[in-house]
């Protein structure tokens, strides 16, 4: 049998027509497999992530701004006023623009200053976030307030009432307002504004403790108590009413009631110096010197630099009649910086007692410089007292007798204080 061909057809035609299927599927391939290696490559972090996940080596994700505040308004409720501080710092560096999370910033600032520079930096961020959002009412509450923690209540008052034109019904320019009117010795003022701020929102702490200093400056101070008591209700996790609240109670001579209120703190917080250091001037206060000078090392084993403990433990270690012991700690207390003039006319005196003329005299007349730049009228306690002791040096120390007593010149108008006592 004979195959018949057809020469005009290529032998591999078929097999031809295969291959180009073959090769647009190829071409569709190494489009796809492009596809996926750019993908990886753009993708690459997130992919590394999800890998790294699955083998429990991934690491922490960097928490969202809102998740930071929110930490910090829970930590704050509880009394956590450092970690608060903390979350909404990260909170604010996130989103260095968003003017409700530099509010809070700010404001536990403010509640955290003490001679650190915290209110200095409140202000900084009044001033950003009044550039920010100029007619937010809080920006001018974060710059007043700190100007007023940094004693400038007079220039902070302007501030404040720009913030009222803009919304006269927020509570916090009113309690501001309530401080640096009284402040400035504009005590009416200080008590509308100060009402008024709880009048708006008797659901916030600080208007009750704003209106407290206004009442305790006209020396109303049961009512002072009852808005510091108030305030402690609203959040009995916050330590810094129960100082306030503690002074007023020892004002009135509630020491009882002092001593519960400064445990009921180091119950909180146990490891705050500030609160043992009230606890050992409280216990001075009443005459139990062996009580205080407990709570004094207590304060002092927690903060070795605690120059105000050292004060206060000089203070015990006198009256005691302990002088070497007092004179150390008076001398630790200058070391650190302080300018309270316990540690000076204390010590000066205490040498006396020891027979140290010399430093005795020396000391004194120092003490007797310093009060009289600061205003002492005559019959001041301190004033007095430093004035006996240069007199018995003179009659006492063979090297002082006959010599003059320093004349005291004329007495200025001291500053006006509060009829019931300022607390913290």
């Amino acid at each position: 049998m004979q195959i018949k061909r057809d020469y005009n057809q290529p032998f591999f035609s078929t097999r031809r027509r295969r291959r180009g299927v073959g090769g647009r599927f190829l071409f569709i391939y190494g489009l796809v497999i492009g596809a996926f290696l750019v993908f990886v490559w753009a993708q690459f972090d997130r992919l590394q992530l999800m890998a790294l996940d699955v083998v429990g080596l991934a690491p922490t994700a960097t928490p969202f701004a809102s998740t930071w505040a929110n930490q910090g308004y829970d930590q704050y409720l509880q009394g956590d006023v450092v970690a608060a501080l903390a979350s909404f710092q990260r909170a604010a560096q996130q989103q260095p623009d968003n003017v409700n999370y530099l509010y809070e910033y700010g404001r536990i600032l403010i509640e955290l200053d003490d001679d650190n520079g915290y209110a200095a930096q409140a202000e900084t961020i009044g001033d950003h976030m009044i550039e920010v959002t100029p007619n937010d009412p809080r920006g001018y509450v974060i710059k007043a307030r700190a100007m007023v923690w940094q004693d400038d209540s007079a220039n902070a008052i302007p501030w404040a009432l720009r913030g009222l034109e803009i919304d006269p019904n927020f509570a916090p320019i009113h309690s501001v307002l309530a401080r640096a009117y009284t402040d400035i010795g504009r005590y009416q003022q200080g008590l509308t504004f100060g009402e008024q701020a709880v009048q708006l929102d008797p659901n916030d702490p600080d208007t009750h403790r704003s209106y407290a200093i206004a009442l305790i400056w006209v020396g109303e101070r049961e009512a002072a108590i009852e808005q510091l008591e108030d305030a402690v209700n609203l959040n009995p996790n916050l330590t810094a009413t129960y100082f306030e609240l503690a002074q007023q109670y020892i004002n009135q001579n509630l020491e009882e009631y002092g001593v519960a209120t400064y445990e009921k703190i180091l119950s909180l917080e146990p490891f705050n110096a500030k609160a043992l250091l009230r606890l050992c001037e409280v216990y001075f206060r009443v005459g139990q010197d062996q009580q205080a000078q407990g709570y004094c090392d207590d304060a002092l084993e927690l903060n070795p630099q605690y120059k105000q403990a050292y004060r206060q433990l000089g203070m015990v270690e006198f009256r005691r009649r302990n002088y070497e012991g007092a004179i150390e700690d008076f001398q630790q207390c200058v070391a650190l910086g302080s300018t309270e003039i316990q540690c000076y006319y204390l010590r000066g005196l205490a040498h006396y007692y020891l027979g140290e003329c010399d430093d005795a005299w020396n000391l004194l007349q120092d003490s007797l410089v310093r009060v009289e730049g600061e205003g002492a009228p005559p019959g001041d306690p301190v004033l007095t007292s430093i004035q006996s002791g240069l007199e018995l040096v003179t009659q006492n120390c063979a090297d002082y007798r006959g010599v003059a007593l320093p004349t005291s010149p004329p007495p200025t108008e001291p500053p006006p204080t509060p009829i019931g006592g300022l607390g913290g």
